[in-house]
């Protein structure tokens, strides 16, 4: 099913047991939950889904199983996070033999790898399937900037369809824009810049707290595409400090203990990352308790 790179894409999370192993339970009913909500794809294996925990055969068993439980209702986008150029293409190439429509491709991980090789390993990658690719910009977290010099390089590259837009610098989307008018789809990849991304002019939204939250989520999101921009407002200012769990690097944990809050999850997590604890796990409850109590009443779309 070809993505179009339009509307709400949850960025869903890997379900885990006590022992860490794969909870596929749970990530099947979030991901119903997502589509019930109205989400337009699904993305997994993404930096909230924990990519770099998980093994080869894991992440293609997370794909089919994604895969099964969408039907085919909506688009389902594997994240290829990498450290070598031979590793992505491997598991490129097997993704796309276990149905995956699409990648969302990070640039190397480890290495902050200059122009000249970013741009080679993502030709590389992209050209070893017929599958569209989402490029993620990032480098607030991964170091690696893909300027607009390099896009018009990426351009040059049909398998290259969209990008995910996680500066966090609000102006580079209308430098984008002018850049490339609509040769790329843009998705907002930055929860609380999600609403001026697209009132700006994203296309869509990569987004971390719906998987606890789709239904509002979908709502700001249509509202916003519909101009009812007062609306859209007023449910993002009661979901912004919700918005802001999805910053910092227990994002991870953030998001899984509002998932779990919500019925939506659990807050087991993979090693190295830990549960939270003790006042941080408070701090992190409270805002998800405060926002529980003051949930709105949705208008219809």
């Amino acid at each position: 099913m070809k993505p179009n790179w339009t509307g709400v894409y949850p960025a869903v999370t890997t379900n885990f047991f006590a022992d860490e192993s794969l909870d596929l339970d749970t990530f099947s009913r979030n991901i119903e939950a997502q589509l019930a909500a109205g989400v337009h794809g699904i993305i997994v294996c993404g930096s909230l889904g924990e990519n770099s925990t998980l093994s080869f055969d894991e992440k293609l068993l997370l794909l089919e199983t994604a895969k099964k439980t969408a039907a085919e209702r909506v688009p389902v986008i594997t994240c290829l996070a990498e450290c070598a150029t031979t590793e992505a293409i491997r598991f490129a190439k097997a993704a796309e033999q276990s149905g995956a429509d699409g990648f969302m491709l990070l640039p190397p991980m480890r290495y902050h790898s200059d122009d000249r090789e970013t741009l080679h390993y993502l030709h590389r990658v992209a050209d070893a399937t017929d599958l569209p690719v989402m490029l993620y910009n990032n480098p607030v977290a991964y170091k690696t900037f893909l300027s607009i010099p390099m896009f018009r390089d990426l351009a040059q590259n049909a398998h290259f369809e969209s990008m995910k837009e996680s500066t966090g610098d609000i102006r580079y989307l209308t430098d984008l824009i002018n850049a490339f008018g609509t040769r790329f789809k843009i998705l907002s990849g930055v929860d609380d810049l999600a609403l001026e991304s697209l009132i700006m002019g994203a296309d869509g939204w990569v987004a971390g707290l719906v998987v606890a939250f789709p239904a509002e989520t979908v709502a700001i999101y249509e509202l916003a595409k519909q101009g009812r921009i007062a609306e859209a407002r007023e449910i993002y200012r009661w979901f912004y400090p919700l918005l802001h769990l999805d910053i910092g690097t227990k994002f991870v944990q953030n998001i899984k203990l509002a998932e779990a809050a919500t019925g939506m999850g659990t807050e087991t997590v993979r090693q190295p990352r830990l549960p939270l604890v003790g006042a941080e796990r408070e701090q992190v409850l409270n805002v998800i308790k405060e926002a529980l109590a003051a949930r709105p009443s949705l208008p219809k779309l």
